[in-house]
């Protein structure tokens, strides 16, 4: 079983794949091909965004937005420890300080009662994260941001396709980056992501810095980075969006059937709640257990891939601990110890589904050895 089945997406969408990539190869324009653009037009209608700017990462998208907007050295970015590192490595990187705020303990996305509270004078962005496929309360962010005079930079690295009020993500805030890493929602086949704004200079300002700053060939205007998207990668997420309609609905009814079936075993499992004005793409089908080592461990050996987003909140890492006390963000620190996911993708087939169930609920039901 693959934790995530590429190859048999793959199979359903060769032909289309194949195509595309021949394509560029006869055109040989490699770099800023007619591929970016295209791409960026057919992810800027779906999502309703005015502007999709294609870039070499998801990271990539996080740190051209922070340079967009001029974060200088002492900026505080608001945030959530409960996340990957990257959302914290692109504020240190321009010489910021992340300032976390906890996560609610039944979605695990930032808790948006407690922002305010963390805002300081220094304070110039927030930056929520969509964890595992569902958006964070971005209407209660913004408010909250337009009241302060900030910038909201939705982290949807994992939540492509979902959608929050009648509303897609990426097109929620002034500024949302995603990324196109193989096991997202849409992904392509090495890295790639893009950054969406609803600000014409925001987006002029991430398309300059994309390409070393540069307004005109030489022209270099402000400062930039290589942060190109490979015309390959936009080929590859061109082909992909021919099915993307019917995986997010595969992925979300997947969803919703682990959920059933994992409650119908009566099993001591936690599951994610999903709040009932938004979905949720399921990036990562995620779950909260007990004793986490011994329930992987007996899942391993039963032949079920998993993996653990993530085993240390942010705060605790030495790289991005600012002054942060370590018992603080207790909801995060619990989520840590407690987080399993468990295999998904639009091509995951129900039988196996139903492996990975029988297989949990006899693992959290054994005794510890």
């Amino acid at each position: 079983m693959q934790f995530t089945d590429l190859k048999a997406q793959y199979a359903v969408l060769k032909t289309s794949i194949d195509a595309r990539i021949q394509r560029v190869l006869d055109h040989g324009q490699y770099i800023m091909g007619p591929e970016v653009r295209e791409m960026e037009d057919a992810l800027a209608a779906h999502t309703g965004a005015p502007h999709c700017v294609a870039v070499a990462s998801g990271t990539e998208a996080l740190l051209i937005a922070l340079m967009a907007i001029g974060l200088k050295p002492g900026d505080e970015v608001i945030t959530t420890p409960f996340t990957f590192a990257a959302t914290a490595e692109v504020i240190v990187l321009l010489g910021g300080k992340p300032v976390y705020v906890d996560i609610e303990p039944d979605t695990c996305n930032i808790d948006a009662r407690w922002i305010e509270a963390r805002i300081t004078p220094r304070t110039r962005a927030i930056m929520p994260v969509s964890l595992y496929g569902q958006v964070a309360d971005m209407d209660e962010i913004n408010v909250v941001a337009a009241r302060h005079g900030l910038v909201v930079i939705e982290d949807a690295a994992q939540s492509f396709g979902a959608t929050y009020r009648d509303r897609k993500s990426c097109n929620l805030s002034t500024i949302a980056c995603t990324s196109f890493f193989p096991s997202k929602p849409l992904g392509c086949y090495g890295d790639g992501g893009a950054l969406f704004s609803n600000d014409d200079s925001i987006a002029q300002a991430a398309r300059e810095i994309r390409v070393h700053g540069q307004s005109g060939r030489y022209q270099h205007t402000r400062v930039g980075v290589g942060g190109r998207m490979d015309t390959l990668q936009c080929a590859v997420v061109l082909a992909k969006l021919e099915r993307f309609g019917w995986e997010i609905e595969r992925r979300k009814a997947l969803g919703e059937r682990y959920g059933r079936l994992i409650r119908a075993t009566g099993a001591p499992v936690q599951l994610l709640a999903v709040r009932p004005d938004r979905d949720c793409v399921w990036a990562q089908y995620t779950v909260m257990v007990d004793d986490r080592p011994r329930v992987q461990a007996a899942l391993q050996a039963a032949g079920i891939p998993t993996a653990v987003h993530y085993p240390k909140p942010l705060h605790h890492q030495p790289a991005y601990a600012t002054d942060c006390c370590p018992d603080c963000n207790p909801h995060s620190i619990r989520a840590a110890q407690r987080v399993l996911s468990l295999p998904m993708s639009a091509d995951l087939s129900e039988a196996d589904q139903d492996r990975v169930v029988q297989a949990l609920a006899a693992a959290v039901a054994a005794r510890p050895a």
